[in-house]
């Protein structure tokens, strides 16, 4: 039987926490249509602007949460890629970056140049949306039709409300949830508006609208990113059983001027401060590994930010990493992935 591979892949990260590193990554990132979806010419100039200041910025978030080993999100990305050698029987099992190194690229060709023909393509994303899932499944057409590789793949598709996934979101939380704490806050990554607008098949569904989104159609809920979020953040309620008002759904991350998905982290952080609540937990579920927007973002700046708004503490709630039984399930939910492509 020919050996069928695995191909895990997740954002990525600069090479190192230099300027210059941090540029070339940043440059890498944002030019990509999926992630600013403006025409060329305007992308390649705003794209410029950002990269005036941004890369020393970010090369100093960088610095305050790199690893002696390396970027945690490549580090954590390994350890789980060493955690599936043992749960995904089939073949090798080998990881990607959709920005920076290791490239989905040099991965398929060398996967591709030791005789597999058969991979499934993972993108290691809860929720669906262009800026994540599609640019990986574009740059891996890309490769194929360029390089003109004979091979066949199926794609993990988006898994944010999977029973295996959300056991395994539950299982790493409860230790952490067992301890006293006033509110639970569920961070997703934002995404600017026109991302979701411009996938709504009705072109009536109301994204803003909470209600809208806890009850989106199946037809608008395999593109609504923000819907997903909802769906993943109530199931993972459900099942810790959560009492209404411990808990809420925030987005975070935003970049630029455009008008974000709602309602904002900062936002909510100081409104729970406001409240009362003096000790927040905060999960951020649409990630699988810890990162620069969980590590600084959220344990660092909004840490730094829910105090002086009048909180005491803010606990970050680690990502599911290379968790034994995330292991487990993503290996199953692969093991169910169609074919594409």
């Amino acid at each position: 039987m020919t050996a069928h591979a695995l191909l895990l892949v997740n954002l990525g990260s600069p090479a190192s926490t230099s300027v210059a590193d941090v540029r070339s990554y940043l440059n890498q990132f944002l030019m990509d249509p999926y992630v600013i979806d403006l025409p060329w010419p305007v992308r390649r100039l705003l794209v410029s602007l950002i990269l005036i200041k941004r890369p020393e910025q970010s090369a100093h978030a960088y610095a305050s949460i790199w690893w002696e080993e390396g970027s945690p999100l490549v580090v954590l990305s390994r350890r789980l890629q060493q955690a599936m050698t043992s749960q995904w029987t089939h073949g090798p099992v080998e990881l990607a970056m959709r920005y920076g190194e290791p490239s989905i690229e040099s991965k398929l060709l060398q996967l591709v140049a030791q005789g597999h023909k058969q991979i499934t393509l993972a993108p290691l994303y809860p929720q669906f949306a262009d800026s994540t899932v599609t640019t990986v499944i574009e740059e891996a057409r890309r490769v194929v039709r360029e390089r003109k590789l004979d091979v066949q793949f199926s794609v993990l598709q988006p898994f944010y409300d999977e029973p295996e996934y959300l056991d395994a979101l539950v299982a790493s939380a409860k230790p952490h949830l067992a301890q006293p704490y006033d509110h639970l806050l569920l961070s997703f990554h934002g995404l600017p508006e026109r991302h979701l607008t411009k996938l709504d098949p009705t072109g009536q569904h109301c994204f803003k609208n909470e209600d809208c989104c806890k009850n989106a159609s199946p037809e608008v809920l395999a593109t609504c990113y923000r819907a997903q979020c909802l769906r993943t953040a109530s199931e993972f309620a459900k099942r810790m059983g959560l009492a209404k008002g411990k808990w809420s759904v925030s987005f975070q991350s935003r970049l630029g001027r455009a008008k974000w998905i709602e309602p904002y982290t900062e936002a909510r952080l100081d409104e729970l401060a406001g409240m009362g609540v003096k000790k927040v937990l905060v999960m951020c579920p649409a990630f699988v590994a810890d990162c620069i927007e969980t590590l600084e973002e959220i344990g660092d700046r909004g840490l730094e930010q829910f105090r002086e708004a009048g909180g005491e503490e803010l606990v970050l709630v680690p990502c599911l990493n290379d968790d034994p039984q995330w292991a487990k399930a993503l290996a199953t939910l692969c093991e169910r992935a169609p074919l594409a492509l």
